[in-house]
């Protein structure tokens, strides 16, 4: 641990990384300022300890801020130790980690610290897409910092102490803690989506290591796998009754059931995360219309529709996904669009976000329809249309632009019980149908559900070599 003290701090990296594998940099570094007595003052390692270690064998770069020096506050030597690990990481190809417990901007360094957060953002900027960018919320993470975490890829937030925030509660016009603590992980993962994980310390730094060793170290890294030993034909019984919580049905397909999902709390009608399949890493997006809990009773049920926070949510997934050439499955089941007043503030524009983002991706992508799969929704849902390499659908899916009944009820306005209930009936045959839909090449094969994993598997090992060119631009700008 080089000659810095057992802080908490410390302790943490300790704690996260593989024993005795933390190499320090920079443990003599201390802050150079002499404004308002600083030379009085003493900073070990000027708040936070940087370095290097291993993860279950993968290299990772590592800061850990120290709230005893200063309340862990970044200044101008502070910041300069975590663009250096930025630096390495990027050079050498591996993740980021940051365990962050700070108090904010130093005032006594004033103009030094801003623009020590300004090159802490520039290097978070330049990482994005090239190496895995992990934060862990640990205590105090507000104003500035809260921005860097929103520039990283995953951020992880204990879940009784730890703060984050931009403005603290009381700060926010109308509100106080005890009425809404916008800071707490509970509002932070559930209503603004900002943290894909909580839990307890131990759970975050644990959860931190799982994730690490299912995501490749950088966006060239053709290693994320390793070898399977689950059964590649395994037949998963009763999968077709895992349709309404798909969270459930990615744990039964997954190899040896292993599913990390992330921003679980937050828009849970729709499903994300990572699962191994054949030892391969691969990002997955599931529509939700029902949640289970640990003891088997529906906690929650949601309509078959694409909401502005799911499509921002799947969004983020796949552009992830993307950049660090993991694979993509996606399971549909969507009727349409939330529709409500507060749903049209957005909900175009995070469609056209999650639309963009499926169909701008080069990577392999599976799509399986296990429901309803309607209308525009169902286009944004990774479609065929918009560069699904393979389709697969069960029996029981629906595909067209709505459901039978309201197609007849449109085409037939004047129509009585009888005549509305024939024509949805030769709707439906002719236009909803999944085999009419394979008919016109939209599915590539009709499956069983408890051959969803075999097929998946078969399909992702075809487009292991996928090389797609795109028209030659500087980005996109949706």
């Amino acid at each position: 641990m080089g000659n810095t003290a057992q802080s908490l701090a410390s302790r943490r990296i300790a704690a996260l990384l593989d024993e005795n594998s933390f190499v320090e940099i920079g443990g003599r570094v201390s802050a150079r300022s002499t404004d308002f007595n600083m030379q009085q003052a003493e900073t070990p390692t000027d708040g936070v300890i940087t370095g290097y270690g291993v993860i279950d064998g993968n290299l990772v770069y590592v800061y850990s801020q120290d709230a005893s020096v200063l309340g862990g506050t970044i200044g101008e030597m502070h910041a300069k130790k975590i663009t250096a690990i930025y630096d390495m990481a990027m050079k050498m190809g591996a993740p980021v980690i940051g365990l962050v417990d700070c108090a904010g901007l130093r005032l006594q360094e004033a103009t030094d610290a801003l623009n020590g957060f300004g090159e802490i953002y520039m290097k978070q900027t330049l990482a994005s897409g090239v190496v895995p960018q992990i934060m862990a919320v640990l205590g105090t993470c507000g104003g500035g910092l809260a921005v860097s975490g929103a520039l990283t890829d995953f951020v992880f937030m204990e879940n009784k102490k730890a703060k984050l925030f931009v403005n603290s509660p009381n700060a926010l016009d109308g509100n106080e803690v005890s009425r809404c603590d916008t800071a707490s992980a509970k509002f932070q993962s559930e209503e603004a989506g900002a943290v894909d994980f909580t839990g307890t310390e131990d759970e975050v730094l644990a959860g931190i290591r799982q994730l690490v060793c299912m995501l490749p170290a950088n966006n060239e890294d053709d290693a994320s796998y390793e070898e399977c030993t689950d059964d590649l034909n395994r037949v998963c019984k009763d999968l077709a009754n895992a349709a309404g919580d798909t969270s459930i049905l990615l744990s039964n397909i997954a190899d040896d059931s292993v599913f990390v999902e992330t921003q679980a709390d937050f828009a849970k009608e729709m499903v994300t995360g990572f699962v191994r399949m054949n030892g391969m890493t691969v990002g997955v997006v599931a529509n939700r219309t029902e949640v289970y809990g640990e003891d088997g009773g529906k906690t929650a049920e949601f309509d078959a529709v694409l909401t502005t926070k799911g499509a921002r949510k799947a969004a983020k997934l796949v552009r992830f996904c993307d950049a660090f050439e993991i694979p993509v499955v996606s399971f549909t089941n969507v009727k349409g669009f939330k529709a409500d007043k507060h749903s049209e503030r957005g909900i175009a524009k995070a469609a056209a976000e999650l639309t963009y983002a499926f169909a701008n991706a080069t990577v392999p992508k599976v799509n399986v329809v296990i429901g309803a799969a309607y209308g525009s929704a169902y286009v944004t849902m990774n479609s065929k249309a918009i560069g699904a390499d393979m389709t697969f659908a069960w029996p029981t899916a629906e595909i067209g632009m709505m459901d039978a009944r309201s197609a007849a009820k449109i085409m037939y306005p004047d129509a009585d019980a009888a005549v509305l209930n024939e024509k949805a009936a030769e709707y439906a045959g002719l236009q909803s149908n999944v085999t009419s839909a394979a008919k016109h090449g939209y599915v590539d094969t009709i499956i069983e559900a408890e051959d969803t994993r075999k097929y998946v598997i078969g399909a992702l090992e075809m487009l292991f070599t996928k090389r797609e060119d795109r028209p030659a631009k500087k980005h996109g700008t949706v």
